[in-house]
């Protein structure tokens, strides 16, 4: 029996053992991306300090390495449409690696950002093609799952690698963290070749193509509330020193809380999804998301709430990434492919738009206590462009939404 819902048509793996090695590679890549992303938060006086710039200079490579695999997602995905997975993985990650070395051993600040530039065109290629190759590995009905236990990778990162880094770096040098990645990151190369056989390229997709998918209702709906809740996050994520007014471990705690919280959030949600359907799974934790944000807030700065805020927090922020890639998977299977190809564009315009909407926030209140407020107003936001997703929206095509609780098991067809 063979399962076909338009990206690829698969036999079901004969071992959930195997399955699972398979969902865990592709994890483990997507933390090291993550990984990379976040690190240098946790050492950003060090590296300014060794590169003679400023914190400011630093932090803006976040926004330049988010930026980047924003805009260089898509163009791969069609550059490579051609290209078997396991190697545009492989070769992706390939790229990351050489990146993280560069910036790893930069002796300036030019020569640093290139190597984040460099490292964000293999991740803008990896994040992608990691995604769409758990699902195509995945019968459908456990589609939820196999994108919770894949996107568990970045929720991974996101928890611990800013505190690990800081920790490792104090022990020795920015440097070595960066390095550890690029270690990491040549070392699962040979895996991905070894697990991640006979994935097969997509079907050639032109930049047309791809981008008339984005004149589809049903599909920018999910995408910009994944923006949304993205920048949320983010912005209170890599802000929280300002709003908290904790700094060292009291802070590393708060932030441990909130991502060890998010792994479970990420576990549960998919499946939840795969039970409930996308749209009640997202829909009550992007509402879970707002009221955390809301309740950090007014918690002030009283360790105990901001605590029970953070936690809350984290597992409802990630919990709601599952449900909105569910959306993009099942909305028209024809195109899921093209669809959830923009998934990482949309969340890493998210990660791009934090620090801007920070400065605004900052120039009208320079203690920054209305920072949750902002990131509740952004997921709030998050919350209505999901729902008008499901309100009898059309494709430009004139063709008939799809029923809002269709489940990813509902593409399942014999053959």
């Amino acid at each position: 029996m063979a399962y076909r819902d338009g990206m690829t048509s698969i036999q079901p793996s004969s071992s959930t053992v195997a399955l699972a090695a398979r969902w865990s590679t592709l994890a483990f890549a997507l933390f090291l991306v993550g990984s990379y992303s976040f690190a240098i938060a946790g050492v950003m006086p060090a590296i300014a300090s060794d590169l003679d710039s400023t914190p400011t200079l630093i932090g803006y490579t976040i926004t330049i390495y988010a930026l980047v695999i924003a805009v260089f997602a898509p163009v791969i995905a069609v550059a490579g449409s051609r290209i078997s997975r396991t190697t545009l993985m492989a070769g992706a990650l390939g790229v990351f690696v050489v990146g993280v070395a560069v910036s790893a051993v930069a002796p300036t600040f030019v020569v640093f950002a290139a190597g984040r530039v460099v490292a964000a065109i293999g991740g803008a290629a990896l994040i992608p093609t990691a995604t769409a190759a758990g699902a195509a590995i995945t019968p459908p009905a456990l589609r939820g799952r196999a994108l919770a236990v894949v996107g568990i990778g970045f929720t991974l990162a996101t928890a611990v690698s800013a505190p690990l880094s800081s920790a490792v770096a104090a022990g020795s040098s920015w440097r070595t963290p960066m390095l550890g990645i690029g270690v990491l990151g040549a070392a699962t190369l040979p895996v991905i070749l070894l697990l991640l056989r006979r994935i097969p390229a997509e079907r050639p997709v032109s930049i047309a193509r791809r981008l008339s998918a984005l004149r589809d209702a049903r599909i920018v709906t999910p995408l910009l509330a994944t923006a949304l809740v993205g920048a949320g996050f983010n912005l209170t994520f890599t802000f929280s020193a300002v709003f908290t007014g904790y700094q060292g471990t009291e802070l590393a705690i708060l932030l441990l809380a909130a991502g060890v919280m998010a792994v479970v959030g990420n576990s549960v949600s998919g499946p939840l999804t795969d039970r409930f359907g996308n749209r009640r799974v997202g829909g009550v934790f992007i509402v879970l998301d707002v009221l955390a944000l809301v309740a950090i807030t007014f918690a002030g700065r009283g360790f105990v709430g901001l605590a029970i805020g953070f936690m809350v927090w984290g597992l409802a922020a990630f919990a709601a990434l599952v449900p909105l890639q569910h959306r993009l998977l099942t909305v028209d299977p024809p195109t899921a492919s093209i669809a959830i190809s923009w998934f990482s564009t949309a969340l890493y315009a998210g990660i791009a738009l934090a620090p801007l909407t920070a400065a605004a926030v900052l120039a009208l209140d320079p203690g920054g206590a209305t920072i949750p407020v902002a990131a509740a107003a952004l997921t709030a936001l998050g919350f209505l462009a999901f729902g008008l997703g499901f309100v009898g929206l059309k494709r430009a095509s004139g063709a008939p939404a799809m029923p809002s609780e269709q489940t990813v098991g509902a593409t399942t067809d014999a053959s």
